[in-house]
This record gives C-alpha cells, structure tokens and sequence, in this order.
C-alpha cells in the first residue's frame, strides 16, 4: 500500500475519511476534515505582518539586551546566531510546513500525523492559555504607565513629600522604584502574603482584555487590521528612540559596554541553556501559534524562505532593541556615575579641610569644582589612591551602574522609566514608550489566542459555529483567572508562570513534535510532503537537523533546565518595603507544589490520548474479533483490502507504514 500523502487544495474537505495517518502499528482513523470555507490571508504582507508580531514581543525588548550584557556581549550573539541555526530555523519551518500542509490548528496537525499524538496540541492550547493570563497582566501594567504619562512633571520624576518629610520607603530605593513597587502594584513583601486586589490594576486588566477580544473576536479578519498597527508601530518607535538615544551623553559607552565579547563564557553550560532558552521562546515555538497562522496560506506558499525571513527579522529587531535599550542606559549610567564622582569630590575636599593629607595621594585634577571633574579622571585616581584615601570614598563604575534593575520588568517599569525621566520632554517618550509596549504585547497576544481558537475550532464543530461566542468566553474567562495577578502579591505570580509554567513544557511540546515528525511519520516522507507543496526539495540536511541535532538540543535544554531547578532551589526577587530595596527569597514549599502542578497541567494531555487512543485501538480490535467470530470469513489474499482488513497487519505484509 503506497503512503498516504498530506493533504491538497484539492482534497475535498467535506469528505468523511479525507485525512487519515498513523504510524506503524495504527488503525486506520478519521480526522475532522478542514472547514469548507476556512479563512485565508487576504495578502502575504497579513501573513507576515502576523508571524512577526507574533514572535516579536516583549522579550526582545527585555529579556534580550538584558541576557546578551551578562553573558558576554558580541560573544553571546554569535552563540544565539549558531543556535538559532541549527536548531531555530529547522524547528520553526517544520512547524510551519506541517500547518500549511495539513491546513489544521495544533490538534487537528497532529491527530492527522496519528491519532496518539493529538495530546501534543492540547498541550499547546493549555501552555498558550498559561502565557494569555500572564502576558495580560503586563499589557495591564502598561497600560497604568501610558495613563499616567500625560502628567508634567511625570510622577516618578520625585519622591512623595508627606508633610514636609520625603516618604522612607522612597529615600531609601528611587522614586521609580517607589512608584512601581507602591504606587502602581502596592506589593507585599512576600509571595506569602496576598493582599487585597488593586483596583487601578484590575481596570486596567478588563481593559486589556477587551482590546484583544475585540481585535480577535472575527477572526485573523479583524486581528490583522489592528496588526498593520500593533506590527509597524514598535519599529517607528525604537528608531525613534535610536535617533535619541545616540544624541545622549554616554550612549556609545552603553553600547560599548553591551558588545563587548568575552569568550570565556562559551565554557559556562548555564550560557548555552540561556541562549537555546531565548531561541525556543524568541520564535515562538510549541505555542501552535505558528502552526495556525501558516494553516491559513496557500498550499504552494513558500515556507521555507518565510522562516528564514522571520527569524532574521526577529533577530534584527533584537538587536535593535538592544542598541536602543544600552543607548538610554548608557545615558542613565553616565549621570549616576557623574553625581557619584561629586559626590566623592564633595567629600575628598572636606577630607583636605579636616587635616593634613600625604601629598602623594592628592589628586592631579581641580577638586574644588566636583561638577567639572571628568569621570575617567576620578576613576584613575580612584584606582591608584583610593584605598589608601581616609574616608568612604567609592568607585564610580559606569557599567555596575548599568546592571542596576535591567532584567524583566524591572527594565521596562523601573530602569527605562529613570532614563526617559532624565530626558527633555520625558511626558513625550514615556507615552511613547509605554504605547510601544502595548502594541508589542497585544500583537503577541493575538497569537497566543490564535493558538488556543484556531485548534479548538478545528477540532470541534460546534465551537467553529459559535467561534464568536468562543473568542469572549474565553477572554472572559481569562479576565476572571487574571484576577489572580491583581492581587498585591501578584507580581510574584507573574514571575513564577514566567519561569516556569511555560519553559518545561514547552520543550516536552517540541521534542515530542519533532519526533513525532522526524521518526514516527518520517523525515524523508516529510520531505517529499514539502516538495510536492513547493515544487522542489529542501536540503537534506533538515533530516538530519530534524531526527538528531534538535532531537538531541532539545533533551539537553530538557535536562539543563531541570538539573538546574533541582540544584538550586527557585527564587524570586521581592521587594522589602522597610528596607526599601529588593531581595531574593526562596519559593515555599506551597509555591513549588504550585509550579509542578502547572508542569503536570500543561504535559498531561500527552500521555492522557496517547493512553486514549490505545484503549480505542484495543476497544475496536475486540469488537472486530467479536463480530469476526459471529461470521465465515472469506479467505483472501494478503494483497487484497476489504473492510475487515487490519491496516496494521497490511503493513507488516507490504513492509509499509500506515497512513
């Protein structure tokens, strides 16, 4: 019996066995066919409009810059670039090939490669689920910011006066770091500690909610009108804030500082995970996002040169929001390190009045002016005297000034936020900033619930019919679970879904797409699928890529991650109201139990119809010999099919795999 191919344009979607697969060992089984009248993009600029905005989201402005400053600069780019080559790109066309192929969400993707894998797009639909409800809040947190923009001076810009006393809370830390962790989340000292719901923070979540369910609510048909928008807008922005920031005093050293190489990091294991890490997540692999998207395109669509295409903006964009991101710092760095130089000045000039001083140890340049002292001069000094100085004099170090508050949020809502209050027309640029924000979260977001409707109304009739009513529901339902995160301690919850209710199961996703396609339905098999879509075949190296390099990445990311949750146990960075300052504390015991849980959650669905499918299989084979026992059966030969026929014995006579 010769293999069943993937589906064509031509196929008739309303035929009941229109796509049938399995791998050696399966029965013959049905798949729900496509849609007859399924969506498509209106042009390849929707599309890739889409797949960008999808993958291109907060953590490039984020997380990126951050991870490439404290590992190593221009080293870890050449990493990140080699990661993403050989595991990156193979794994993001697959998923995009196996989506426009089949022409199906998640589920129905790999329900059709066999009937026990269809685990894996549920567990795509309940990770993408766990992100929405997250990633939301930050949309919400956004939101708060652009709101109070619109004020001169920003009110962040200074600390609160009650009476005529500067509040604590705020001398002790900085007025930014005041006005995030008390004035917008009013934040426990402890995930232990709940708290009531903030108000402004829970207005500010239903409205973020409704913004995407009224940019999802039709469909790709709406969402993509509000992604010319959400898509173009961010870049508009960080050219804007390039142009500025490369007018700023001490920009090119930000920049200096972020690019320059150290090598010996490439020995540093926990680096390599990092890098793989950002990878897997920068292009949004296993949220089935992708899979959705590209189920919309045409059969003869070339996937192959999109992948490379949004990879290499998506990395682009990285590399601009780096540059952007270390040029505003840079310029924030400078200023701390140029009021600590006059600061030390102002001291070393009582130090001179108070007594005689060793003339060895006096300064070349005129201390009687702090503000004219440059600050390479001061540091040179510093390093050759400035032990040996009476007094608590300090060494005004730039890039330890640079490494303050630039990891997650705390860059967007604390360090960002400092520098665009140093800047001429700050009200301008924080609007400006916060609005790029949201554009960047919501075009994520309209992905992330692509990947939960699309499979779910693929899958299910009824939810195709009622796609409208799905779409509300579900934002309904993720504005009620959200509530969670509005709490005052729900920042701590934020951090704990980030860490850990995507990043394990994701890579157990993938790893077992990956197989799913390189060995049980066939690599080479694969490759023919893709070269009757687009008319040629891609390299053979894909194979190989495929059944043993990203196989392999993917149980190294697997077990690096997990080693390192066991070695060390998880923390979380809270924030000390007395002490006005923030500190890592251990999860309790509760919240671990919590973080395995979502694990477990997100995982099950692949065991759970891999079990189901096998209990069908078992169920349907008694019943035949039931029913086979109740009737003569007319020999036949082996080379014949009839109803009776068990697909699987067929295939052991032919030396074939089922379809």
């Amino acid at each position: 019996m010769e293999k069943q191919p993937l589906p064509t344009d031509d196929d008739h979607t309303d035929a009941p066995d229109s796509g049938t697969a399995g791998f050696a060992g399966d029965e013959m089984q049905e798949v729900p066919p496509e849609p007859a009248a399924r969506a498509g993009w209106n042009s390849k600029v929707e599309y890739f409009l889409a797949q960008v905005g999808f993958s291109v989201g907060l953590g490039n402005v984020w997380r990126f810059p951050y991870l490439c400053h404290q590992n190593g600069g221009g080293s870890f780019l050449l990493l990140y670039v080699l990661l993403m080559l050989i595991m990156g790109i193979p794994l993001f066309f697959l998923e995009l090939a196996a989506g426009q192929a089949i022409r199906q969400g998640s589920i129905g993707v790999w329900k059709f490669i066999s009937p026990r894998l269809a685990g894996i797009g549920y567990s795509s639909c309940v990770v993408c689920f766990f992100v929405a409800l997250y990633y939301n809040v930050i949309l919400a947190w956004s939101l708060f910011y652009l709101g109070n923009s619109f004020q001169y001076p920003l009110p962040w810009e200074h600390c609160p006066v009650e009476g005529n006393v500067t509040v604590p809370e705020c001398k002790k830390s900085s007025p930014t770091s005041y006005f995030w962790y008390r004035k917008a989340l009013d934040i426990t000292d402890s995930i232990d500690e709940t708290g009531s719901f903030n108000p402004y923070i829970v207005g500010c979540l239903l409205a973020a909610w409704t913004l995407v369910c009224l940019g999802m609510f039709k469909g790709i048909k709406t969402s993509v009108k509000v992604m010319y928008f959400s898509s173009i807008f961010p870049y508009v922005v960080l050219f804007c804030f390039l142009v500025r920031g490369l007018m700023l005093d001490g920009a090119l050293e930000g920049i200096g500082f972020m690019f320059y190489p150290k090598l010996e990091i490439w020995a540093d294991v926990q680096v390599w995970r990092q890098a793989a890490t950002q990878v897997f997540f920068a292009l949004g692999l296993g949220f089935g996002s992708i899979i959705a998207y590209s189920s919309y395109n045409p059969k003869n669509n070339n996937c192959h040169r999109d992948a490379y295409t949004v990879s290499t903006i998506n990395f682009l964009t990285s590399v601009l929001a780096t540059l952007v991101v270390f040029a505003v710092l840079g310029f924030r760095a400078k200023n701390k390190a140029v009021e600590c130089v006059v600061s030390n000045i102002k001291e070393l000039s009582e130090q001179f009045l108070i007594g005689p001083v060793n003339i060895n140890l006096m300064p070349s340049f005129n201390y009687s002016d702090p503000s004219a002292v440059a600050l390479e001069d001061y540091r040179a000094w510093f390093k050759l005297h400035g032990n040996q100085f009476p007094g608590n004099l300090t060494d005004c170090d730039m890039e330890k000034e640079m490494q303050q508050g630039v990891e997650g949020t705390g860059l967007a809502f604390i360090a960002f936020t400092e520098a665009i209050s140093l800047l001429p027309g700050s009200p301008f640029w924080s609007a400006l900033f916060f609005l790029m924000l949201l554009n960047l979260g919501l075009s994520t977001m309209f992905g992330t619930m692509e990947g939960i409707l699309a499979p779910l109304t693929d899958r299910f009739k009824t939810l195709a019919n009622n796609k409208t009513k799905l779409t509300i529901f579900s934002c309904i339902i993720g504005f009620v679970t959200g509530l969670l995160f509005t709490q005052r301690c729900g920042n701590y919850f934020v951090m704990m879904f980030d860490d850990y209710s995507a990043t394990l199961p994701l890579i157990i996703v993938v790893g077992f797409e990956t197989f799913s396609v390189s060995w049980l339905y066939g690599a080479d098999r694969f490759l023919d699928d893709i070269e009757g879509m687009l008319g040629w075949r891609p390299h053979v190296i894909y194979k190989y890529l495929w059944k043993y390099v990203c196989l392999l990445a993917m149980l190294g990311l697997l077990g690096a991650t997990t080693i390192h949750m066991f070695i060390k146990r998880p923390t979380y960075m809270a924030w000390n109201q007395e002490k006005g300052s923030e500190e890592y504390l251990e999860y309790p015991d509760w919240a671990l139990a919590v973080m395995a849980l979502l694990i477990i959650f997100a995982v099950m669905p692949v065991p759970i119809a891999l079990i189901h499918a096998v209990l069908m299989d078992w169920t349907r084979q008694r019943a035949r010999d039931s029913e086979a026992g109740q009737y003569s059966i007319v020999s036949t030969s082996d080379k014949w099919e009839t109803p009776m026929t068990d697909m699987s014995d067929l295939d052991r006579s032919n030396g074939t795999a089922a379809s």
